[in-house]
């Protein structure tokens, strides 16, 4: 392939493809940021399954990033500069940067360690859905006095959702293996004014178990995915939830190939393409998330949904996702 023949498109250039012909200035900017990447993708022929699927996702990264940006010359619109080299930094962590550690708590710090300060900016427009299941979770349980878990809580971003009713809940745990992100959550408890109520814990979500001995309320938002032992995370939150406590997950996943009635079916490209790509991080999308929840616990809310995942180019490839909310039977599984 001529190198010539590939150029990112961010502005208006008139630039002929040596192999297909077109004339770039003729086509609008999608369609001329997507065409180049289909030509990169197109001489990945023969390479690996991984690292194919590796260079395709970079690719459609940068050629997202090509889009908005000039989606943003257009429009006049400001960006700063700190955001946009906060989102490549965690690109970057997140694509590039290898995760070392000998167990699971040290690759978690590895992986957290570099972005946690930009971590929540870039998480709120990745990770959809969140302030939706809080809504959900307060709305069906009476948060006075109550005690939660928030498991693989991070740096305690999600407590901001419980608004004015976190003075009435007598304890919320932020549990998670990341100590670099629990540093940002101490610093969030401590400057919100939380001491009093908010608590952070270093350990494991399969095994902790506070003070209390049980709880009303446990979530997992955005960690089940990173959890790998996580039939044993929700076994554990069975145990320690009292009868009629509720559970809450928001993550993402993929169905199975063919989903139980009800539940939605994911295309061949949607099942193979978003697990691989997320295993490069150690985040495992599972098609056995959901049907695991909805036997182990009684059904409250549940819904599908998508979202589009920053600097890729929209429509497509939306990332799906689900909010569930579960009951604890006073009957064992």
């Amino acid at each position: 392939m001529d190198q010539s023949s590939i150029v990112w498109v961010t502005g208006h250039h008139e630039k002929k493809d040596n192999q297909s012909g077109f004339l770039y200035a003729k086509l609008p900017t999608t369609s001329k940021n997507l065409h180049v990447a289909a030509i990169i993708i197109r001489g990945l022929r023969g390479v690996p399954l991984r690292p194919r699927l590796f260079v395709c996702g970079l690719t459609l990264v940068f050629c997202g990033i090509s889009v908005t940006m000039n989606e943003v010359q257009k429009s006049n619109i400001q960006l700063p500069s700190m955001g946009i080299l906060g989102d490549l930094k965690i690109i970057y962590h997140m694509a590039v940067r290898p995760i070392r550690g000998k167990n699971h708590a040290e690759r978690m710090d590895n992986f957290y360690s570099g972005q946690a300060k930009d971590y929540d900016d870039f998480r709120r427009r990745l990770l959809r859905g969140r302030e939706d299941l809080w809504a959900e979770l307060v709305q069906e349980q009476d948060p006075t006095d109550i005690v939660w878990m928030d498991m693989g809580g991070g740096t305690g971003s999600n407590l901001h959702f419980f608004g004015d009713t976190i003075d009435k809940i007598a304890k919320v745990y932020v549990v998670d293996l990341a100590g670099s992100l629990l540093e940002v959550a101490d610093k969030r408890i401590h400057d919100s004014g939380w001491k009093h109520v908010a608590e952070t814990a270093e350990a494991d979500a399969t095994s902790f178990v506070p003070k209390e001995g049980s709880v009303d309320v446990i979530t997992f938002s955005y960690s089940l995915t990173m959890i790998p032992d996580w039939f044993a995370a929700i076994d554990h939150a069975w145990n320690v939830l009292k009868p009629g406590g509720r559970i809450g997950v928001v993550d993402f996943y993929v169905s199975r190939k063919f989903p139980a009635t009800g539940l939605r079916r994911h295309g061949w490209s949607k099942r193979t393409f978003w697990p691989n790509w997320f295993a490069i991080d150690n985040v495992f999308p599972s098609p056995d998330h959901v049907p695991y929840l909805q036997r182990k616990f009684e059904t409250v809310f549940f819904e599908e949904r998508l979202t589009r995942i920053p600097w890729f180019p929209n429509p497509f490839f939306k990332m799906p996702y689900y909010l569930f909310v579960g009951r604890k039977s006073d009957k064992k599984p």
